[in-house]
């Protein structure tokens, strides 16, 4: 792809998408109105399912949409959270093909300024040709590509990849890593991001943040990283903003930071459950008046015998202001039904315990001189009963080698590990939930067994919103993927719980929740993360590998 002329403005007006496996229910997307100039970086935020990976795919130009139109500049580059396998050859290939158009653009300058030093007289159309040329290497910083390149794989640790190796045998962090590397290093007019960063140590995240402020065209990026939130976007666009948006007339862009933003939410959310309230006080009260009799508009006494003509005469009167005061009540009622808000929706709490209570004194987990060959080193490890454990360090230093250990799914080349916890419970960084036909209902069930699937009903841990227990599993999204496997992991109340990245792909909402019942959970729980607002709250004890 060659590179662009200039940089320009991604717009979308009126953008609608729906999907036949969610007959009856809205459309993931409807009306979405968007314009993204170079130079801002817009975060997409929301819960877990309201389409921010499929407003990504449209703007990317993967999926098309039922209705509305884009604008989208072509030199345009898109990493969805999870890479398709083998779609980019080898290693070097694909680093290759993100430095060509930075060479073709470098040479194309040289090539100019050439013919006109040869031929000064060469014309307008020489001197435009070159100053065109220019700008677009300037733009994607040219000269400097093979040392960005350099830099950038280094630190996102993929610049020791065997050139030869075909991208499809890359696990799914590696591939990430790689395809975030050549996005970097090509610095297109257009960056959309899912979930950056995923499967980043704090030396990658702080490349990451820096080169997309620098970068100066549009960038678009959906994230649940809060930290990242907060140092690199310029606005937010909240596609779950119910009935009165961010700024209480219905607007899903807040111009802010993510910590005032939270703020700017939960005010929002207030405003709505009173506008709620108020709106169904008053049509109570205006069905009430439907049902008004004659008695309320002439009280008094009853007639006496002389009085015939007059109350006939007068009676009439009365129920001529009844019939006009129901029509009129009738009339205001229907007005007030229609312009009613809808009922601010339930929000999905997390209502599980992640671990089952305390089981006695002691040590749940004793490991002494651990060893996996080229993978993890850990001399000593004692985790008391009751006690939750940071575990950080940066990408390749064996955090998730050590989960799996304790699990059990990996044998130790050589030392001891002792694990005392009856029941240990995982959640791995990229779960097998079951086959993607499966209903989510039915991939719980077939984890856990059915007996404890109807001990502890799907339901009942708040996790997965009950309109998606019936939803196949290759219909969720990957966070909903993530919520589904959390809940196989805990369902059994396990004595030790291993959390292999929880926040990764969750709703923020859902990130938050977790590291509240982290406090309290009464069982064991040992946790790795990269989670930068995580650990700045960590309060408990933390090692490093």
């Amino acid at each position: 792809m060659s590179l662009a002329t200039g940089l320009h403005a991604l717009t979308a007006h009126g953008l609608v998408r729906s999907y036949a496996t969610r007959a009856g229910r809205p459309p993931v997307l409807d009306g979405i109105d968007l314009t993204v100039t170079p130079g801002a970086r817009l975060g997409l935020i929301g819960e877990n399912g309201t389409g921010k990976s499929t407003l990504l795919r449209l703007l990317a130009g993967v999926d098309t949409p039922d209705s509305g139109t884009l604008s989208v500049p072509a030199d345009l580059v898109y990493l969805p959270q999870e890479p398709e396998v083998g779609e980019h050859g080898t290693v070097g290939e694909l680093l290759d093909g993100a430095l060509r158009p930075l060479h073709d653009a470098v040479a194309e300058v040289e090539r100019l300024a050439t013919a006109l030093g040869a031929d000064p007289d060469a014309g307008a159309g020489y001197d435009s040709a070159y100053d065109r040329a220019l700008a677009r290497a300037v733009a994607h910083d040219a000269w400097d590509a093979d040392r960005r390149a350099e830099v950038t794989a280094g630190t996102l640790g993929v610049a020791d990849l065997d050139r030869d190796r075909p991208v499809a045998t890359l696990s799914g962090g590696q591939r990430t890593r790689l395809a975030l590397a050549a996005a970097l290093v090509r610095r297109p007019a257009v960056l959309l991001l899912d979930e950056p960063t995923n499967h980043l140590d704090d030396a990658a995240l702080d490349l990451l943040e820096r080169s997309l402020v620098e970068l100066p065209g549009v960038v678009v990026a959906a994230s649940h990283d809060r930290t990242f939130l907060d140092r690199v976007c310029t606005e937010l666009l909240d596609l779950d903003a119910g009935a009165l948006g961010t700024d209480g007339n219905g607007g899903r862009r807040f111009g802010g930071s993510f910590t005032d933003y939270l703020d700017a939410q939960a005010a929002s959310r207030r405003r709505w459950e009173e506008q709620f309230a108020a709106q169904q006080e008053e049509i109570d009260r205006l069905r009430e008046r439907t049902r008004i009799g004659t008695s309320a508009i002439a009280p008094g006494r009853g007639p006496r015998d002389n009085d015939k003509f007059i109350v006939k005469f007068k009676g009439a009167g009365v129920e001529r202001t009844r019939a006009r005061r129901v029509n009129d009540a009738h009339r205001r009622l229907e007005v007030a039904e229609r312009e009613a808000l809808p009922k601010p929706p339930r929000p999905l709490r997390f209502a599980g315990r992640l671990t089952g209570a305390d089981a006695g004194d002691g040590l749940a987990v004793a490991v002494r001189d651990l060893r996996v060959h080229g993978r993890l080193r850990l001399d000593r490890l004692d985790l008391p009963v009751g006690e939750t454990l940071l575990v950080t360090g940066p990408n390749g230093s064996g955090k998730s080698t050590l989960l799996a250990v304790l699990h059990g799914d990996l044998a130790a080349t050589a030392g001891s590990v002792d694990v005392r916890a009856r029941r240990v419970g995982l959640l791995a960084q990229d779960p097998d939930v079951g086959p993607p036909g499966r209903t989510a209902r039915a991939a719980y069930a077939a984890r856990l067994g059915p007996d404890l699937a109807e001990r502890v009903p799907l339901g009942e841990l708040g996790l997965l919103h009950p309109r998606e227990h019936g939803t196949a599993v290759g219909e969720l999204s990957l966070g909903q993927r993530r919520r589904l496997a959390l809940a196989v992991a805990i369902a059994d109340a396990p004595d030790l719980l291993l959390l292999d990245e929880p926040t990764n792909h969750v709703s923020l909402r859902l990130a938050g929740e977790l590291e509240e019942a982290l406090g309290s959970a009464p069982g064991t729980v040992v946790v790795t993360s990269h989670d930068r607002w995580l650990r700045r709250r960590w309060a408990g004890p933390e090692i490093t590998l």
